[in-house]
């Protein structure tokens, strides 16, 4: 990432996150699936995403919606159009980055996002922006991971392995504290749920999910 208005593929790094999601997602679906279903319970006819990657959150869109998908990384593409074709899912695909969609003001009833505002360089400005997107009303739902409990031995291992995690998953953060940016973020509420998991990527296992109001 050179600022916060560009996304540089690694040639390396991004195809392999293309298909360590496309192998691996079915078995990071199985251990969310229970908060994906529940904060993306009855989603709109259009729905803005946030990182949309492989196309994991397909599966909550109804056939014949449309998927205005803000993806920047490029390997993602191909897997991400043949998804939604099988889904039957209408794929808007905006090579655009999180801090800066394109999108107009208030434009949105819906954004969600999955394991993505750990990777974003400025959450804040993410956030600002999916604000400035969404109509008076609208909602933001999310599923993401975040910082442990200071003192626990997760955010031990966070810490310890945050320089090869980020090399490895493109500027992915272990240690972010989300739940307090979602508080302090201008939303009229927020409705969040903190939870673990039980997965051998231990630093991966605390997680948030939620749906912030506009």
């Amino acid at each position: 990432m050179s600022s916060a208005t560009a996304f540089e593929v690694h040639r390396g790094r991004g195809p392999f996150n293309a298909a360590f999601f496309s192998l691996l997602g079915p078995y990071i679906e199985w251990n969310v699936r229970h908060h994906k279903r529940r904060v993306f319970a009855g989603l709109p006819g259009t729905v803005v995403e946030l990182g949309s990657g492989v196309g994991a959150n397909l599966r909550y869109l109804q056939p014949g919606s449309t998927l205005v998908a803000i993806e920047p990384n490029h390997p993602m593409h191909h897997r991400l159009r043949t998804a939604a074709e099988r889904r039957g899912v209408d794929l808007d695909l905006r090579d655009s980055i999180a801090e800066h969609t394109g999108l107009p003001d208030r434009s949105a009833d819906t954004v969600i996002s999955s394991l993505v505002l750990c990777t974003v360089t400025d959450p804040v400005a993410v956030l600002a922006e999916v604000r400035r997107i969404l109509r008076p009303g609208g909602t933001f739902r999310f599923v993401e991971h975040v910082a442990a409990p200071p003192g626990t031995v997760t955010r031990s291992l966070q810490r310890a392995l945050r320089r090869p995690w980020a090399w490895t998953f493109e500027g992915c953060s272990c240690e972010r504290d989300l739940s307090t940016l979602l508080h302090t973020a201008g939303f009229a509420r927020v409705d969040l749920e903190p939870y673990r998991l039980h997965s051998p990527f231990i630093t991966f296992n605390t997680q948030i999910a939620g749906v912030a109001h506009r």
